[in-house]
């Protein structure tokens, strides 16, 4: 069910009052949990929780054919399921297009990134490589699942192992993992999503907020080498418009959100990882 009118006006109000209805700051993320290796099916997964959104990702290998102009790199193919289990608003059947652009958003955010070293999923130049599937499900849904599901499918990547390979038979061995993980890069993606309502601009909306936005922009950002924040895709959202100062004023703010948020996420993933062990 949409939020009613009443519900939006009242959230307009109290961001006019620098306020948000669960006390939050604008630019503050809610509590955010990770859980690696959920799945004993998968070759990798994680469950995140933004506050009480919750997301599960999982990764899954399959070998096949490269595309004709990256002869020398594996593949990678993002779903995004949303289940009717976590909404009200969402039902069986093909993907909708709010489905399908969250899978390519985190999609884009993780392959531009260079997060995964493609050439060396590379088996045979021009006829086998390395094809990951990232599968992102939603448990439910309470806002921001974009960011939600885009970390999830980061620590899902960050969990997996290589499956193994049998070169005589050409074929994967499904259930039987090699101590060998996905070659990944320290260039870890994320994306952060900021919601414009009235005059303010704000972070990690709860499902209320979120149907409140005007206008939304994300950005899948990562950091380089010299520790520079570097956006690798920005996908608009909503029908409403940011002005060039708003622009502005978003990019030094992820910047800095990134690094923090970078750094509490891998603080908890390899906590989380410890403790699997």
């Amino acid at each position: 069910m949409e939020t009613p009118n009443l519900t939006k006006k009242r959230i307009h109000d109290y961001l006019i009052a620098g306020k948000r209805f669960d006390n939050r700051g604008l630019l503050e993320h809610r509590n955010i949990e990770i859980e690696t290796n959920i799945s004993k099916n998968a070759e990798g997964s994680a469950r995140v929780r933004f506050g009480k959104t919750e997301v599960v990702a999982g990764v899954k290998l399959d070998v096949g054919e490269p595309y004709p102009d990256h002869e020398e790199e594996g593949t990678m193919i993002t779903t995004m399921e949303l289940l009717p289990l976590s909404s009200e608003n969402f039902e069986y059947g093909p993907p909708r297009i709010n489905a399908i652009e969250m899978a390519r958003i985190v999609d884009r955010g993780i392959r531009e990134s260079g997060f995964i070293d493609f050439k060396k999923l590379c088996i045979k130049k021009g006829e086998k490589v390395w094809t990951v599937f990232i599968d992102i499900y939603s448990i439910n849904d309470r806002g921001n699942l974009l960011d939600a599901s885009c970390l999830a499918a980061v620590a899902a990547l960050m969990t997996a192992k290589m499956p193994k390979y049998d070169e005589k038979l050409e074929r994967v061995k499904y259930g039987e993992l090699t101590t060998k993980k996905i070659p990944l890069t320290d260039a870890i993606p994320l994306t952060l999503s900021f919601h414009k309502i009235g005059e303010n601009i704000l972070i990690d909306p709860v499902l209320e907020e979120e149907d409140a936005s005007e206008a939304r922009l994300t950005l899948a950002l990562t950091q380089n080498d010299k520790k520079e924040v570097i956006i690798n895709a920005a996908q608009k959202g909503n029908e409403g418009t940011f002005t060039e100062g708003e622009l502005s004023n978003i990019f030094d703010l992820a910047e800095d959100k990134y690094k923090k948020l970078e750094k509490s996420i891998m603080s908890k993933i390899e906590k989380n990882l410890k403790e699997k062990k």
